[in-house]
């Protein structure tokens, strides 16, 4: 009796070993972090005239999200929305043109675009301003050599607004795939003005010098940032998102010349 009285006390003891075992799973199981969590890598597909403003939004939600890494893809908007709605893998889009943004919501590549600044233009020249441009109207004189956006790209669409309110026709000497590039040419010398954005002036400092335009003539483009909706970390994706919007966010925009929506 004695020897069954033991037998049957190792196995309840190996029972209960069993039991402690499958009691502790459910702990390790929930150990790796929660779907939702901000973490990982995320791509966000930016307006090239944000390029200065977001580097450093970028920075700075790194720094507050630790284990984040955030790459940008900066170009011309209108290029940026036929990349995504072509399938191309981003994970936030941020736009200088509703129009652009409207094109990949329709396309059903995102949703609830916010728009989070905006942006008027200026005529950037040389330092040493060798046509002796004063005026936005200056442009339409056919001595100055003038750079432009192409005319489906959101700065090319803003200038021939100015150039409406000014009534001026101006014919450009050449046209550039972006804002950046435009105000490249201004840089090297190779045109007497372009057309670009505020903040752009602000950014090239020294290497250029603005000619501000009336608020008569001058136009504004809106930014507005959505998530993308095939984006393989939304958490991260919404959450830069919300720090553009942040007043941290808004401060950098606000250093950079940009205007609040």
């Amino acid at each position: 009796m004695r020897r069954i009285a033991t037998i049957v006390l190792a196995v309840a003891a190996t029972i209960g070993v069993a039991a402690g075992c499958s009691s502790s799973s459910p702990s390790s199981s929930s150990s790796p972090k929660a779907a939702g969590s901000v973490s990982g890598t995320i791509t966000v597909f930016a307006a090239s005239s944000l390029q200065g403003a977001f580097t450093t939004i970028g920075q700075q939600f790194q720094s507050a999200h630790p284990g984040t890494t955030v790459k940008f893809s900066f170009g011309a908007s209108s290029s940026l929305a036929q990349e995504i709605n072509a399938g191309s893998p981003a994970d936030v889009f941020a736009s200088a043109s509703t129009t652009n943004m409207d094109q990949v919501v329709t396309a059903g590549h995102a949703s609830n675009p916010v728009t989070f600044a905006n942006n008027v233009m200026e005529v950037a020249v040389p330092p040493s301003n060798p046509a002796h441009v004063a005026s936005v109207s200056d442009l339409a004189n056919p001595a100055v050599k003038t750079a432009l956006c192409q005319p489906q790209v959101p700065c090319g669409v803003t200038a021939a607004k100015v150039f409406s309110n000014a009534k001026i026709a101006v014919t450009p000497v050449t046209q550039q795939p972006d804002v950046k590039s435009v105000l490249t040419q201004v840089e090297l010398n190779n045109v007497d003005a372009g057309m670009v954005y505020v903040t752009d002036v602000k950014a090239a400092g020294s290497k250029v010098m603005g000619i501000q335009i009336p608020s008569g003539e001058n136009a504004s483009t809106a930014y507005p940032i959505a998530t993308v909706n095939s984006s393989k970390n939304k958490a991260t994706a919404d959450a830069f998102t919300a720090y553009v919007n942040s007043s941290a966010g808004q401060k950098v925009l606000a250093t950079d010349g940009f205007e609040k929506p």
